[in-house]
């Protein structure tokens, strides 16, 4: 009897004391098991967990950083190395750069680094690209350094035209050795007495030659400039901030921020309401030479047709001179801020993303006095190029509010997209620059 007491006494204690030594592990003994795949509890999501956003069931956020500065576009490196876009300087900066080096996702280095800010942001041929409001910049990165050696600068593409409005230049790149740059149109249509009630827009409208389209450039060649190297590869865009190379499809993706102000200067055809939903934001597949319409022509998503603006003699009925421009694949509400577009290419994520499109929607104005709508990530599933169901709301919960009567009561506004060398999705907020990592746990 006594040897039996003792034996159950003993394994009590062991039982006791390797579950001690379990809940007593470092932090980094923690990941390090999840990562080798040994601890049944705990996996690498489930360390930093961040449940700010709303997601799917088995994905899971972590927390990168919670302020850099008001972030643009990110790129990750294929050593897993972020680097960020700045809209405005941070300390004279307009760049910032994250390291990792625990495994918890959370940046345990951060530099801060470059003399312009701006919102484009890539990584192609071991290079980092960035943009001002008027140039497109390469830094090569060699893959041991966070900070790219500034003295090795090249700009690639300027000589972009100075405007007040849509000043930002996206970029994206091709399997052949292109750049696309997207040069936003400076006006809302093109009116002859800027946002001003009732007034016409100017016919042809001259911004249409060096604005308001897509222009490819080789994205290795120094000094190029809009005029005398670019190639316009598409135009009637009025402002392409999200666009992506499908390299399924070969072929470029943007999609549009659709004017405003339709109840303001045509209340007679528009209530307050339907200028909140209207005009939709277009979702486009380019092929060289298209034509989207603007800025003659909007989109009714509801009614599924493209029509004339009334700067143009438009109804809400008259289709005209827009029957012949590009259709989109397919039409968002009005007033959603398409910022960022990326075509799922990790390996991560169950089957149904791959290839698929999310767009980050970084909330609008342009609603008022309706509330804002916005504020979250999208997934738009695709088959054969063409979307394929319904669009969906991928994370959400980012403005913190469920009701955003002002883009400022927002806490947080995504702005920019990246995949990781793991195929974990990063999300960049312009509000504080907070940065996620997304994951898929199941």
């Amino acid at each position: 009897m006594k040897q039996i007491l003792f034996n159950k006494f003993s394994l009590a204690s062991l039982v006791f004391f390797l579950l001690i030594g379990c809940a007593t592990d470092s932090k980094q003994e923690q990941i390090a098991r999840a990562k080798a795949g040994t601890n049944p509890t705990t996996s690498a999501a489930g360390v930093n967990v961040d449940k700010s956003i709303t997601l799917p069931a088995n994905f899971s956020a972590q927390t990168v950083i919670e302020k850099t500065g008001r972030a643009r576009q990110i790129a990750v490196n294929v050593n897993g190395d972020i680097y960020i876009q700045l809209s405005k300087p941070k300390s004279g900066k307009g760049m910032v750069a994250l390291r990792d080096t625990d495994g918890d996702a959370a940046a345990d280095e951060v530099e801060y680094f470059g003399d312009h800010s701006g919102t484009g942001m890539g990584i192609y041929d071991g290079h980092l690209y960035s943009s001002s409001p008027t140039e497109v910049f390469r830094y090569p990165l060699d893959g041991t350094s966070l900070v790219p050696n500034e003295d090795n600068k090249i700009l690639i593409a300027g000589g972009f035209p100075k405007q007040q409005q849509h000043d930002a230049k996206s970029i994206t790149f091709d399997s052949e050795g292109h750049l696309y740059v997207n040069v936003g149109a400076p006006s809302n249509a093109c009116m002859i007495e800027a946002r001003t009630k009732g007034s016409p827009g100017a016919d042809p409208c001259p911004q249409l030659e060096w604005q308001g389209g897509i222009w490819q450039f080789d994205a290795k060649r120094p000094a190029q400039t809009q005029k005398k190297d670019g190639v316009r590869y598409a135009t009637g865009i009025r402002n392409g901030m999200a666009l992506d190379w499908n390299f399924a499809t070969n072929s470029l993706y943007v999609v549009q921020h659709g004017r405003d102000q339709l109840n303001a200067f045509f209340p007679e055809l528009f209530n307050e309401k339907e200028s909140a939903e209207f005009p939709s934001e277009e979702f486009f597949k380019i092929s060289k030479g298209d034509d989207c319409g603007w800025p003659y022509c909007y989109y009714d998503w509801q009614e599924n047709k493209k029509l004339l603006n009334p700067e143009y003699g438009g109804d809400r009925k008259k289709t005209g001179r827009c029957a012949n421009k590009k259709q989109p694949i397919l039409g968002f509400p009005g007033h959603l801020a398409p910022n960022d577009l990326l075509f799922y290419t990790g390996d991560q994520f169950p089957e149904r993303y791959k290839n698929g499109a999310f767009i980050a929607f970084h909330g609008s104005w342009n609603r008022t006095p309706e509330p804002q709508k916005g504020y979250f990530v999208v997934f738009v599933p695709f088959k054969d190029g063409q979307p394929y169901g319904d669009w969906e709301i991928f994370a959400e919960g980012f403005a913190g509010t469920e009701v955003v009567k002002s883009s400022k009561d927002a806490k947080h506004r995504p702005m920019g997209l990246a995949i990781g060398p793991d195929g974990s999705l990063y999300v960049a907020d312009s509000t504080k620059g907070k940065i996620w990592k997304v994951s898929y746990t199941g």
